[in-house]
């Protein structure tokens, strides 16, 4: 099996995956803010909070993991996107670093099963098609590396975020 063969794609609500691990898209702060961030602190409650509260923050393109709590995922893997500044402060290799970095973390504690939101592509503006490009290449390489990690979901929102991640995914040989 390929690592392109472990890649799924669904359209809907990350918050409700029963997976080891749920990406969230964090602010630097850890401690909830817009969008996938706040949803996930919404679906898993106070606890998320409380635990992140205690972590310190993470640094752009880095990740740290939570416990899930009352969500379905087991965990939370929080990392943090670059903001978009035009392509001139290394946005690329930020964005890259946070999947490496993010299926780093799933695979020093065993887990198999990872769901993505598409990162840095909200309120942070990197623009969508580039993203995808550069987080498909990532993950495929990434998934090279760390052969236990048995499927990694992307999670898209809209029809066209959707749309984007298929023709991305199409494109890999």
């Amino acid at each position: 099996m390929t690592a392109k063969d472990r890649i799924t794609l669904v359209q809907g609500d990350i918050t409700t995956l029963a997976v080891d691990a749920i990406v969230n898209a964090a602010t630097n702060s850890l401690l909830g803010g817009g969008g996938v961030d706040g949803a996930i602190h919404r679906a898993a409650g106070p606890r998320l909070l409380a635990e992140c509260r205690g972590i310190g923050g993470c640094p752009t393109g880095e990740a740290r993991v939570t416990s899930g709590y009352d969500l379905p995922a087991i965990h939370v893997i929080h990392t943090v996107g670059p903001v978009w500044h035009g392509g001139t402060a290394n946005e690329d290799a930020l964005l890259a670093s946070c999947y490496r970095s993010s299926l780093e973390a799933a695979a020093a504690r065993v887990l198999r099963t990872i769901a993505f939101p598409s990162i840095s592509t909200g309120l942070y503006a990197f623009p969508k098609e580039r993203a995808a490009r550069i987080t498909v290449r990532q993950v495929i390489e990434s998934l090279d590396a760390h052969p236990g990690i048995k499927s990694v979901c992307f999670v898209t929102f809209s029809n066209r975020d959707r749309a984007i991640y298929e023709s991305e995914l199409q494109a890999i040989a």
